[in-house]
Parts: C-alpha cells; sequence; structure tokens
C-alpha cells in the first residue's frame, strides 16, 4: 500500500463472511496503519464489567455518585484482554496517547483513569480491554480476502450510535446494506 492508502483513522467492517468469532460483526476503527502492520480497536463490544471494577483492581478511589464510572467496559480486541485502554475525543494531553485523528486519540496511562474516577473525563470516551492488531502485510491480505469493508470512520459513530447499530450504520456510511449481503460474497 502507498502512505496515502494506509487505514489509519478509517473503519474496518467485518463482511458477513468473516466467521472469525472475534470479530464477526464487528467495526474496528483504525488507530495505525503502516508498513509494519496495523493496530484498532473493536467499537461494537461491550462487556458486562463496568468501570467500576476496573477502579477497583486499580485501587482509584471514585465518588459512587459519579454516573461515568458505571458505563460498561469494551472488548477492544484479542490481544493483550488485560490491558486497558481508553478511545476518547478531543485528543487532550495525558501521559501516553496515540493520537488517531486530529479529534480521536487513544490512551493507555493512568492520568485518564483517574480523571474518569474524578468526574472529570473527556467529553467522549469509553474504556476498553484489548485491542486488534496485525503485522505487516496481514490486514491487506485480509481486505484481497473480502473479509472486511473499509472507509472513513465517523465519531458520531464511534461515540454516539447505540452499540447495536454501528456495523449497520458503519456500511451505510459506504451506500452498502450490509443485511443485504452474502455471506459468501468474493468466493464464488
Amino acid at each position: 500500500m502507498t502512505e496515502t492508502s494506509y487505514l489509519t483513522g478509517h473503519f474496518l467492517i467485518a463482511m458477513p463472511n468473516l466467521q472469525d468469532p472475534n470479530f464477526l460483526r464487528t467495526v474496528t476503527y483504525i488507530c495505525e496503519h503502516n508498513e509494519k502492520g496495523a493496530f484498532g480497536v473493536v467499537i461494537n463490544r461491550q462487556l458486562d464489567a463496568k468501570i467500576t471494577e476496573i477502579l477497583q483492581q486499580l485501587s482509584m478511589p471514585y465518588d459512587e455518585s459519579n454516573e461515568h464510572v458505571t458505563n460498561n467496559v469494551f472488548v477492544g480486541g484479542p490481544v493483550e484482554v488485560e490491558r486497558g485502554l481508553i478511545l476518547h475525543s478531543p485528543v487532550g494531553n495525558w501521559d501516553s496517547t496515540l493520537v488517531a485523528h486530529e479529534e480521536i486519540g487513544l490512551t493507555s496511562s493512568l492520568d485518564i483513569m483517574r480523571s474518569i474516577a474524578e468526574n472529570a473525563p473527556p467529553e467522549q470516551f469509553f474504556v476498553m480491554l484489548g485491542y486488534a492488531g496485525w503485522d505487516a502485510g496481514q490486514l491487506e491480505q485480509e481486505l484481497a480476502d473480502n473479509s472486511w469493508l473499509h472507509g472513513p470512520a465517523d465519531k458520531d459513530i464511534i461515540f454516539n450510535m447505540p452499540i447495536s447499530q454501528r456495523w449497520d450504520a458503519a456500511a451505510k456510511l459506504l451506500g452498502i446494506d450490509i443485511s443485504l449481503l452474502s455471506s459468501d460474497v468474493g468466493h464464488a
């Protein structure tokens, strides 16, 4: 791929034929993509766990009336599932942030968790465990195999849309009704 064809800041939308249980009907936000590989987070898989459980594991105090700490935690992907990450907007000034887009950051440092615990979080955010990763050429091969659709991401879908609607909505950004696609697409 050329520099301009990398997918940083794009959605990867699982095709119906992608049966890997880690990615079935998922939308992944690509935070970084270059000649060395790709890194992203799934934005439409929630756990039953709440942020309070993570704060308790970190022995980080929080106010019980803080509504942010009762949000669900997401599954960011199958890699390093014990690693906590926060996808947020605006980017802000946190200790360890990857700027995925001018308005979206992915932070792994404890200072952002403290701000959530103290009821001073970024305007939009969600906490996740794990991420999705691809080695050099792996994502390109999966795209060639018709496992994914891809297109520019939409911040509203990431942070505001009901989770159950994100897969369909991301495909509709491309003008595709994904429910009409067969699971045999690309495998004639």
